[in-house]
């Protein structure tokens, strides 16, 4: 984009946060629009803020370049955000129940939107390769500050998974990244493709009240991210081959003091 461009996006972008902020949906509705067209790519996440207000139907995914300029925004400050103010701590219930599970051992664990390596090393000492993914630049830069990972891609997730590797991994973990996706079936299919049998799927979602999603397999809550039926997931896992071992409901984190609803599902993968 040239810099006029991007005058004219922030411009646009901030009248229709304004207009969403003052309850004027309907307005914003159409100033959202007028940001789809300066910005086909979607890094302000207008459609994801259309399907949140109810003014547009909820897309497969959120955009990719809304995902990544998003993380990559908050790269430097993820951790202390995510955990010490929204009080996330998904990767630690993770470790807790394979321990409880009696899961593992374990020898090579792929993190699928690995963020800033807080799923690697919570399990850390429970795999000795471990490979972690994320689409924000800024996100992996920061994990390979760490020395969490023995290898880091700058990528989708789904498109990752569709890339042939020599081997499998027996633990694949995706914490904090359904909410960025609305359908599911790619991304299982992929996780089924790359996973070894037997191999352990460890992820969580985020869900809203049955009378809230009401026949909707997803939708996107007031916080711009996808919320999951639980029914969906279930079916989901099964038709791509896995057995699931525990799926609990959880808090995922707190937005605005309000505990955000969530599944963590530790399921393993029983075609050969």
């Amino acid at each position: 984009m040239t810099k006029l461009d991007n005058e004219a996006l922030a411009e646009a972008y901030n009248r229709a946060l304004d207009l969403e902020k003052a309850g004027k949906f309907d307005e914003a509705a159409e100033a959202y629009k007028a940001v789809l067209e300066l910005d086909p790519e979607d890094h302000g996440g207008a459609a994801v803020r259309l399907a949140s207000m109810g003014k547009g139907n909820a897309p497969v995914k959120a955009p990719d370049a809304y995902v990544s300029t998003l993380f990559d925004q908050h790269a430097e400050v993820f951790d202390m955000v995510l955990v010490d103010q929204l009080g996330y701590s998904v990767p630690l219930m993770v470790r807790d129940k394979i321990e409880k599970l009696e899961l593992g051992p374990f020898k090579r664990l792929l993190d699928l939107g690995c963020g800033t390596g807080l799923s690697g090393e919570a399990l850390h000492d429970l795999v000795p390769h471990k490979t972690g993914v994320d689409i924000a630049e800024g996100m992996v830069e920061v994990a390979d500050e760490k020395e969490v990972y023995d290898d880091l891609y700058v990528g989708e997730v789904v498109e990752f998974l569709k890339v042939e590797e020599e081997e499998r991994w027996d633990l694949i973990a995706a914490t904090d990244v359904l909410p960025y996706m609305g359908e599911l079936e790619e991304f299982f299919a992929g996780v089924a493709d790359n996973i070894e049998a037997n191999g352990i799927f460890a992820f969580s979602s985020e869900t809203l009240p049955a009378d809230v999603l009401g026949e909707q397999n997803f939708m996107v809550g007031k916080y711009h991210r996808f919320a999951h039926a639980e029914s969906y997931v279930r079916n989901l896992l099964e038709k791509s081959g896995f057995t699931i071992l525990d799926l609990s409901p959880i808090t995922v984190r707190f937005e605005q003091g309000e505990p955000v609803p969530g599944h963590l599902v530790i399921a393993a993968y029983k075609k050969s």
